[in-house]
Parts: C-alpha cells; sequence; structure tokens
C-alpha cells in the first residue's frame, strides 16, 4: 500500500532531528505501529477491566501481608 504523505515543514524539521540513522519512510512507519500498538493496549485494558470488580481488588488488597518487601523488590 503506497500513500503520498504531506508532512508539515515543523514536523518534518522534527522527524529529521529524532530519525538518527533511518529513513523517514522507516521512522514513520515505526512510529504508526507504536501508535496502533497503544491503541491495541488501550482497548485490551479497557475489556480487562470490564470484567473485573472494584470490590474483588479491594477485598485482595487487604488480605495482603502487612511485612517488608523482598530485598530484590526495595529500590
Amino acid at each position: 500500500m503506497n500513500f503520498a504523505l504531506r508532512i508539515p515543514d515543523y514536523y518534518r524539521q522534527e522527524i529529521e532531528t529524532f530519525k538518527g540513522d533511518v529513513s523517514i519512510n522507516q521512522f514513520i512507519i515505526t512510529a504508526l505501529s507504536e501508535k496502533l500498538a497503544s491503541l491495541r493496549t488501550e482497548e485490551y485494558l479497557i475489556e480487562r477491566s470490564a470484567l473485573g470488580s472494584r470490590s474483588h481488588a479491594i477485598n485482595l488488597l487487604k488480605n495482603a501481608p502487612d511485612s517488608a518487601p523482598d530485598s530484590r523488590d526495595v529500590i
């Protein structure tokens, strides 16, 4: 699939700054892929949250032990 894409000069200048060693085409394809992935993730999380129960989550947290974190979990 091919598209003619008109990029405003102010975006083109930013793309040139951030693209590194890749072509503008590859930079745009990567940016598009990242955007689509984030939209899919948002949809997934919305669907999953609809299946959850706030009261169930609160009960899980209430039953969590009151103890210090594991040494591997300390920042």
